[in-house]
């Protein structure tokens, strides 16, 4: 018998598993949409994913979750019935949506780009970090000097300057928190409190002036047609702020530019 290599064991016997068949498909990996690892599997109604995602978006509300489905950022299945299934890979997407307006104050159309680029595998995979709203829709004097790492007397200097303003209780709403957090910063560099409180009024003209761009989309939410109004007046909202704050700092930056 001859010693020379029969070339078909070099293939699989017919048969027999070939290993090249339980290796990942690497290109189907590649085109999977953002998030990767996560199940697809559609297991959760939208009471199931209101529920996990309240945790961290005490705020988030049913209206809002159709609202981002309505603006493509998910798409969850359909039962027979149709109600809608989500998988967790859907949650991952809507913690992103909702981190990225919370955390960054973007636009929709800037999320859905982001959001493209992470289907395309352009994009590293977002980082996301403590954010103020896990301590509660409110905090009391104390703890936001402790969550802040100040004294509660600078933040009763913060109340008296009128840059923070506490409810009737005497507790704060959690987005002071990164306004303490940039007030304290400010001092710290030699701002006076007085100076503080001059922007303060000129942030509340600025929300005059959103209130005023979307009155004609806040209702009261009291049917699913009012909360769909109320989600695209709120995103018109966060988007005007956006722009605002961005004018602000290019026209602070002007003006230093001129002091020199």
């Amino acid at each position: 018998m001859s010693g020379a290599v029969d070339p078909r064991r070099s293939s699989p016997a017919d048969g027999a598993p070939d290993s090249t068949a339980t290796r990942p498909n690497l290109s189907a990996l590649a085109t999977e949409p953002w998030p990767r690892g996560f199940s697809r599997r559609p297991t959760m109604n939208i009471g199931a994913v209101l529920a996990e995602l309240k945790r961290e978006f005490p705020t988030v509300s049913h209206s809002k979750i159709r609202f981002l489905e309505e603006q493509g950022l998910v798409t969850p299945d359909r039962t027979p019935s149709g109600y809608r299934v989500f998988s967790e890979a859907d949650v991952e997407r809507l913690r992103f949506a909702l981190a990225a307006q919370r955390d960054s104050f973007l636009p929709l159309r800037v999320i859905r780009e982001k959001l493209a680029a992470l289907d395309a595998g352009l994009e590293d995979v977002p980082v996301t970090t403590a954010a103020p709203a896990q301590h509660g829709a409110r905090v009391g004097l104390e703890e936001l000097a402790a969550l802040v790492g100040i004294t509660p007397e600078q933040v009763g200097e913060l109340t008296a300057a009128g840059v923070i303003v506490p409810d009737a209780g005497g507790r704060f709403p959690a987005s002071c928190i990164s306004v303490v957090q940039l007030s304290t910063e400010l001092m710290r560099q030699g701002v006076d409190p007085r100076h503080l409180r001059m922007m303060r009024t000129a942030a509340d003209r600025q929300v005059d002036v959103v209130a005023q761009l979307t009155s004609v989309l806040r209702g009261r939410p009291n049917t699913p047609q009012d909360s769909r109004s109320r989600e695209r007046a709120v995103q018109s909202a966060n988007d005007l702020s956006g722009l605002l704050s961005r004018l602000h700092g290019a026209l602070v930056s002007a003006g230093v530019e001129r002091l020199f």
